[in-house]
């Protein structure tokens, strides 16, 4: 379930914002009507980086045994082609 509170919530309704993000929610917080941040558990945080950390780790290593490398204009060309056809 989307949870959009102001940021004075953080504050005064912090329980509130606790079980939101514990139940593995994010929470999204603004400020003056604007979003400003994002609340969310540990868990939730940490999962949603290992897929990042695991994608560069894999990327670092293809990097150094693989010499072949491509311009920007060769990859963006590449995905505009995939996109147009």
């Amino acid at each position: 379930m989307l949870s959009i509170r102001p940021i004075s919530d953080l504050r005064n309704k912090f329980s509130d914002i606790e079980k939101a993000v514990n139940d593995g929610n994010p929470v999204f917080l603004t400020k003056n009507g604007y979003g400003s941040m994002v609340v969310m558990s540990i868990d939730t945080y940490s999962r949603m980086c290992k897929n990042v950390e695991q994608a560069l780790d894999e990327s670092d290593e293809y990097a150094a045994s693989n010499t072949d490398r491509m311009t920007h204009e060769d990859v963006f060309g590449k995905m505009r082609k995939q996109i147009n056809e």
